[in-house]
């Protein structure tokens, strides 16, 4: 089913993902995404976080029972045309999760596997690794790990474009369709440039580097794209290199807010409009 607003046909996404109170990733950047897109946005929060631009002070999970009912209340009203996640924190979680999405048919689905920061600290543990690799990453349609987590993933250290190559080649071995293995932690000429295979072809993705230190959020939002494209009906390839181009111009358009690391700016061209 559809949204319907002034007789247009509006697709619907759903984020299953935790809060982040300083509005920069999670669920917070996901809906913005998704509005930006002209999608309406649904969710499912897993966790909450105290947390603001210079981090993360306190996590809460939700119980199990409360993220199947959001997923129940959104899909029996409603129904989704591209879904995405995000954080899902413990094992339960990814478990529950899974399930759900295996019999309310969630697809397609985008996995981003909040497993390891961008700066290599481990956020989940070993137990929910499993799960999500085991349980969750299978069903999906596309899987979006950076570079720590598809060394995690795929067993190999990476350091190059053919070591990214064979990470992903081996992460798609698991059954997910394809596999976006991230370069924005890579060094040199590598940084940015991201690698996407879907067990038949491989695609390079680049683009020019943004230099700013606000980009809390581009995981998040680079999956959130993604799946706002498929919701809208594009294919994979297409939707990853649009949803790409949206994180390079959010980039671009970074807050300088706080006193850490700001977010990417979602909503850059209201911001230009802003400005004239």
């Amino acid at each position: 089913m559809t949204v319907h607003f002034n007789n247009l046909k509006i697709p619907i996404a759903l984020t299953i993902a935790g809060s982040d109170s300083g509005g920069g990733a999670g669920i917070q950047a996901d809906l913005k995404t998704f509005a930006f897109h002209q999608v309406h946005g649904t969710s499912a929060l897993t966790c909450i976080t105290a947390q603001n631009t210079m981090g993360v002070t306190r996590v809460d999970a939700l119980p199990v029972e409360a993220v199947m009912a959001q997923l129940g209340a959104v899909m029996d009203d409603m129904g989704v045309q591209g879904v995405k996640t995000g954080m899902l924190l413990n094992q339960s979680i990814i478990k529950g999760v899974a399930q759900q999405i295996s019999i309310l048919k969630l697809y397609p689905l985008v996995v981003d596997p909040v497993m390891v920061s961008r700066t290599g600290d481990r956020l989940i543990d070993d137990e929910a690794i499993a799960a999500l690799y085991r349980e969750l990453i299978p069903q999906a349609t596309l899987v979006t790990p950076n570079r720590y987590e598809a060394q995690l993933l795929s067993g190999i250290t990476i350091e190059t474009l053919a070591d990214m190559e064979t990470a992903a080649q081996r992460i798609q071995t698991c059954g997910v369709k394809a596999v976006l293995v991230k370069g924005g932690a890579m060094k040199g000429d590598l940084k940015g440039t991201d690698i996407l295979w879907d067990g038949e072809e491989r695609l390079t993705l680049r683009t020019s580097i943004v230099d700013t230190p606000n980009t809390h959020g581009t995981g998040c939002t680079l999956s959130a794209a993604i799946a706002a494209n498929l919701a809208l009906g594009y294919n994979l390839n297409q939707s990853v290199q649009q949803g790409k181009e949206y994180v390079t111009q959010a980039l671009r358009h970074s807050l300088n807010i706080g006193k850490g690391q700001g977010p990417v700016g979602h909503f850059y061209p209201l911001k230009n409009l802003n400005a004239m």
